[in-house]
């Protein structure tokens, strides 16, 4: 099901493992699968942004650091 949001948000057992819990944001609209990593204390950030297309995903994934993990959008 395609949510109209175009993104979602996905714990895996990756998630669960880590002690930072970076969650998984997938693209479900513009390149659908592709996806980066965000804590939960950004998740706000990545949701409210994307929504109002104040920045997009490519601004996102530029933000994160060498292991994939956004930690905070500058």
């Amino acid at each position: 099901m395609l949510m109209p949001e175009g993104f979602f948000f996905v714990v895996d057992a990756q998630t669960m493992r880590s002690e930072e819990r970076p969650i998984v944001v997938v693209d479900a609209y513009e390149q659908p699968g592709r996806s980066f990593r965000v804590v939960p204390s950004e998740m706000w950030a990545v949701e409210s942004n994307l929504l109002i297309a104040n920045m997009d995903w490519e601004e996102f994934a530029s933000e994160c650091d060498d292991d994939g993990i956004l930690r905070g959008a500058s």
